[in-house]
């Protein structure tokens, strides 16, 4: 295929605010990031769609993310216990998983833990910060990071 012609790749995110996930939705959609955006809303949920399980078994509806945007405080499992089920499946570890944290201190906090995430983002409280912030993200997953070919 061309070089330019870059498939759409699929972000997971993982969260159960809506409001943050409509804002995400909105700024991807503005930042003309090629994608597709799939939500769930814990980490049972975001589990059962890396697995295949249930409503995510047709790949065709639930396709393997590319990225994974993780949000830690969700009911069910939160997204530390996600993420260390994810990164102990030998199928699923390979996926990058970028964690929306809420302040600079939790950041800070985390990068304590070695959680195995490609990056930490602190959640902007205004749409503009998020538009720049999923238009850096784009570019620099998309063009930067070689991302493994979906299965």
């Amino acid at each position: 295929r061309m070089p330019n012609s870059r498939l759409p790749i699929t972000i997971l995110m993982a969260d159960d605010d809506e409001d943050d996930r409509l804002l995400t939705l909105d700024a991807l959609t503005e930042g003309r990031v090629l994608n597709n955006l799939q939500c769930v809303e814990d980490g049972v949920e975001l589990l059962a769609y890396l697995r295949r399980e249930g409503r995510f078994s047709d790949p065709a509806t639930s396709p393997r993310p590319s990225l994974i945007l993780l949000d830690l405080n969700m009911p069910r499992m939160d997204g530390r216990e996600a993420l260390q089920e994810i990164k102990a499946d030998p199928t699923l570890r390979g996926i990058p998983v970028v964690i929306l944290t809420t302040s600079k201190e939790e950041e800070d906090m985390l990068r304590g833990y070695d959680l195995g995430a490609a990056s930490y983002i602190t959640k902007p409280v205004n749409f503009e910060g998020l538009v720049e912030l999923m238009k850096s993200l784009g570019r620099y997953w998309i063009e930067i990071v070689e991302l493994p070919q979906n299965d």
